[in-house]
């Protein structure tokens, strides 16, 4: 393993870095602290061939600036959505910032994906980690937060997550990386195809906020228990964006797999989560990314590992509360291989 660190920009007076790890078997994972953004991963075709397969930016500034549709970031306090920014926690209300549509999208206003993160190089890996304090876009107690890229000689790249708070306080983190298996800049995913281990899922309002039903995926558009091309039944689904229920019986072993037939590339992802929320670039509205390439609607896919969307507000769903004393932990970990 190899892991490089160089500047990036600078926030303000201090400096954002970009670190890249590479595991001497073709795969080179690049990383900023500003937001723990994930800005490149090169593996190779079926030919050997090596390509970047993550949509982002050139430069800091684009991510600062640009209309950054939160490519590559961590999202947090809570990703997704709460409906209308408002919960309750042990009888007090909340409110946060409505920033889609009447929502809380990702952690506010300047979530976790807009923090400078502080960083240390690894033996395989980078560690990241922020204090978010008491208050921080609405949210109570003062959260410690730490966050873990490494990569394994068999071309996985593992994420760890882990925090403690002060006060009782909600979490939901995720990783917000689109993919294209193709390249980052080789247009439409539509002809990747999608396999999840999910029978069920959160049916969803048209503001993208879950009933707190849950559906099975038989019979629909979503039924992705064997292998479908994503647009095979992507109008009929009104584009994914939809958290699948990730069915317990797979233990320990894949949850999404995902092929690309032009690159003969192939991605699996795990993770300790109990939802993965499946969201095929339907906001991507043309904007300018790496070396020029435009990234277009369905340009790009997330696999965004986390618990079920607006969770705080629906008991039935496996609770996001953190209290003071308890160890929030996730894991998640995308393996690259090839056909």
């Amino acid at each position: 393993m190899n892991v490089t660190a160089k500047q990036f920009g600078h926030v303000g007076d201090d400096i954002a870095w970009i670190y890249t790890i590479s595991n001497g078997e073709g795969m080179q994972v690049s990383c900023t602290n500003y937001g723990a953004i994930i800005t490149s991963i090169i593996v190779p075709d079926a030919q050997g061939q090596p390509g970047d397969v993550v949509l982002g930016f050139d430069t800091l500034a684009e991510y600062i600036n640009g209309n950054d549709p939160y490519f590559g970031a961590i999202c947090g306090r809570v990703a997704n959505r709460i409906n209308k920014g408002r919960f309750s926690l042990d009888g007090e209300p909340y409110e946060l910032a409505q920033n889609n549509g009447g929502n809380a999208l990702h952690g506010g206003i300047k979530g976790f994906d807009k923090q400078l993160w502080h960083a240390d190089k690894e033996e395989n890996g980078v560690h990241f980690w922020l204090i978010s304090p008491d208050g921080d876009e609405g949210y109570p107690g003062e959260l410690t937060c730490s966050v873990r890229y490494s990569l394994t000689s068999d071309n996985a790249l593992v994420i760890d997550y882990h925090a403690r708070t002060s006060r009782t306080t909600i979490i939901n983190l995720t990783n917000h990386t689109y993919f294209n298996l193709a390249g980052h800049d080789a247009g439409s995913i539509l002809d990747h195809e999608v396999e999840i281990r999910s029978s069920q899922y959160t049916p969803i309002t048209e503001a993208l906020i879950p009933t707190g039903e849950t559906a099975t995926v038989n019979g629909s558009p979503l039924d992705f228990t064997s292998p479908h091309r994503i647009g095979e039944r992507i109008d009929a689904a009104g584009g994914y964006d939809h958290n699948f229920i990730l069915d317990p019986s797979r233990e320990d072993d894949w949850a999404v797999r995902v092929s690309e037939p032009t690159s003969g590339r192939i991605m699996e992802a795990y993770t300790t989560e109990p939802g993965i929320q499946f969201y095929t670039g339907n906001f991507l509205d043309g904007l300018t990314g790496k070396g020029g390439a435009s990234y277009a609607v369905h340009n790009g896919f997330c696999l965004e590992a986390q618990h079920y969307p607006d969770s705080i507000n629906h008991p039935e769903f496996p609770s996001i509360v953190l209290k003071p004393g308890e160890h929030y932990t996730q894991r998640t970990a995308y393996r690259f291989a090839t056909a």
